[in-house]
């Protein structure tokens, strides 16, 4: 009898190890989540020598232009990057004399400037502020980005600061990306 619960004891110790052995060997580890952190952005207008790019308005009170680019690809929808925009240049609804231009001024605690150069008559919507770029965009799967860019009329001849930053799904910001825009 003492034989047979020893064997008993021994067959119930190595069932236990193999049942442990197996539940260790079958658990993977989830991979961290990896992604790229390409950012490009590609204006879609002609450029000139010194990196300036140049966007003819249209005859409309705004011309509309969309800006393009590229941001790491990603298999998962939940993974899309998000792009944040901003304009050096705004202009008011039902203000035909002018529009804001953001400056980084030190004497101008508030960074901006008014300029005025009346060209057009716009009657509603009176005193929103209106900016030159939508604020936000996302990513297809596949990478590709798109966001509308629309400076008005009086804004001819001034030069146009866009800038973008990508937030991708893994926390990472990357570094600010700025092009240049003559209006003409």
């Amino acid at each position: 009898m003492k034989n047979i619960n020893s064997r008993l004891g021994y067959i119930i110790v190595i069932t236990f190890w193999v049942i442990v052995l197996m539940a260790l060997t079958s658990c993977t580890k989830e991979q961290p989540l990896v992604l790229g952190h390409d950012f490009e952005i590609d204006a879609r207008l002609p450029i000139d020598s010194n990196g300036y790019y140049h966007l003819e308005l249209g005859y409309d009170w705004q011309t509309l232009h969309r800006i393009s680019g590229s941001v790491s690809p990603v298999e998962e929808d939940w993974a899309l990057t998000k792009v944040y925009w901003t304009s050096s240049h705004h202009w008011l609804i039902d203000d035909t004399l002018g529009y804001i231009v953001h400056q980084n001024w030190t004497l101008n605690d508030n960074g901006y400037m008014y300029t005025t150069n009346d060209t057009s008559y716009v009657t509603w919507f009176e005193g929103h502020e209106v900016p030159t770029i939508n604020e936000t965009c996302y990513s297809t799967n596949d990478g590709e980005i798109n966001i509308m860019f629309a400076p008005v009329q009086n804004m001819r001849g001034d030069t146009i600061t866009v800038v973008g930053e990508a937030h991708y799904a893994d926390g990472y910001i990357s570094e600010l990306k700025r092009i240049e825009i003559i209006i003409e």
